[in-house]
């Protein structure tokens, strides 16, 4: 029992980890009202999933093949290193991810962009309260 939690959970705390921070991301964005928080849970959620992504990247330990995925192999490794048992990190996933938070970065920045623009013509980033006066801007008939 115990060397099966060893292998199958503690060995993988990275993946929990960011499994837990995904979650809590995830749910600050659909539960919370006010837009900015909304949007801190997204970014939350953004940086969980970096976190997760270049977990994938450790190859040495065989984390997946343990999950029974195939693990990559970078493209220099010497004899040595693999006889040896070094662990090593494939750098595709952190070459990904760089792009990954240039993206996020700019999401981020439109999406405030978009809260100040709400506020300035509702008064508020209250998602109950901008419903409400959309509706009163429809039965007045203004745009």
């Amino acid at each position: 029992m115990m060397e099966w939690l060893t292998q199958h959970v503690l060995e993988k705390y990275n993946f929990w980890i960011a499994m837990l921070i995904i979650i809590i991301g995830l749910t600050a964005t659909v539960v919370k009202e006010n837009l900015l928080k909304k949007l801190i849970g997204l970014s939350i959620f953004q940086t969980a999933m970096f976190l997760w992504y270049v977990s994938l990247g450790d190859v040495g330990r065989n984390i997946l093949t343990t999950w029974g995925l195939k693990t990559g192999t970078p493209p220099i490794l010497w004899e040595q290193a693999a006889e040896k048992g070094y662990i090593y990190v494939n750098p595709l996933p952190n070459v990904l991810m760089l792009t990954g938070i240039v993206v996020s970065a700019a999401t981020t920045a439109v999406a405030l962009a978009i809260v100040i623009r709400i506020y300035q013509k509702y008064g508020t980033i209250e998602e109950d309260e901008i419903i409400e006066k959309e509706k009163e801007f429809e039965r007045e008939g203004v745009m």
